[in-house]
């Protein structure tokens, strides 16, 4: 049937094109976010609580932070259907002796069967290693639970790396977490990269994807995470974002049905959009490590919607936890 234009439809479509010859690459993704002349809209299939950097411990009311922003995402009226987990579960593994580890570890699972009943995916992060310090962990690298066993086993993984379909899209979780030494670095080893390759390669044309890691691929926050070497302002520590970043990127560029990927492990909010890819930092359950704030960003999650056309749109909330006041000091 013929189409008769109202006067409302005719203002957007002129307003539309007007933004076109100032932006023409935004003219589509301008459309699907209006919808078309006929009042066809995109429908969100997906909606996920993105909540990375919980750092739990008993010290400093940590679980109780935990609990709340649970508790947080229970009540919400619009409740996600998910929840992915971004890595740093717990504070900390990575240069802990077992017993310190074990007790983390049973903090967060005791905390999360009490409080949730959403469905969890969950990604590794450095903080979730354990023993790798071996000179502070007293780990000998030949237990059972060494490294990142211990993470996956606590976590209900059975590989830290992995890809699935859910809503009509595609997700890949990232392990993002390269030992080296005594510490680590933000990248992912040869085998994993050429499994990223073939699962990327894999993806059924016009299937949207978005890649989930703990440290970011992509970000501009990093460059202002802590102290700034003033001889050296632009220096990225490899420790806080993707060291093969290059490397990835060039992979993506093969791949237009990547969309978006999401990080936490800087405790900061940042977006990148960067060759049809956006890269969004999603800030910490935490904020400064259960001590208030980070900066300027408050102890919160992430709340992102899933479209069916590709679209995403992604919203930060807090969920009023007030830190602990510090110890007055003794004079």
């Amino acid at each position: 049937m013929p189409h008769t234009f109202s006067r409302r439809e005719a203002l957007r479509i002129s307003g539309l094109a007007a933004a076109a010859a100032l932006f023409p690459s935004s003219l589509a993704r301008a459309a699907r976010a209006v919808g078309d002349a006929r009042g066809g809209e995109r429908k969100r299939v997906l909606r996920i609580a993105h909540l990375t950097d919980i750092h739990v411990q008993p010290e400093l009311r940590a679980d109780k932070g935990m609990a709340a922003a649970l508790k947080h995402v229970r009540e919400l009226t619009d409740k996600p259907d998910v929840i992915f987990t971004g890595g740093d579960h717990v504070m900390d593994t990575f240069a802990q002796k077992e017993p310190r580890a074990r007790a983390l570890w049973d903090l967060w699972s005791r905390t999360l069967k009490d409080e949730c009943a959403i469905p969890v995916e969950s990604c590794i992060g450095n903080h979730d290693v354990w023993g790798v310090a071996k000179s502070k962990s007293q780990a000998t690298g030949a237990e059972p639970l060494y490294a990142k066993a211990w993470a996956m086993d606590a976590l209900k993984l059975t590989r830290p790396y992995r890809s699935f379909d859910r809503a009509g899209w595609h997700f890949i979780f990232l392990d993002s977490v390269f030992p080296e030494g005594e510490g680590y670095v933000g990248k992912i080893d040869d085998q994993q990269f050429e499994w990223l390759a073939g699962d990327l390669a894999s993806v059924k044309p016009g299937t949207p994807t978005m890649i989930v890691s703990h440290i970011p691929i992509f970000s501009v926050a990093v460059l202002d995470f802590g102290k700034v070497d003033e001889k050296k302002p632009t220096q990225v520590d490899p420790s806080l974002m993707h060291s093969d970043a290059s490397r990835l990127h060039g992979l993506f560029l093969k791949h237009p049905t990547l969309k978006v990927c999401i990080s936490g492990h800087l405790h900061l909010l940042d977006r990148v959009d960067f060759d049809r890819v956006t890269y969004l930092c999603d800030g910490a359950v935490c904020g400064n490590w259960w001590k208030g704030r980070h900066k300027q960003c408050d102890e919160g999650y992430a709340l992102i919607n899933l479209y069916d056309d590709g679209t995403f749109e992604r919203e930060y909330v807090t969920y009023g936890w007030k830190a602990e006041p510090p110890p007055a000091k003794k004079t």
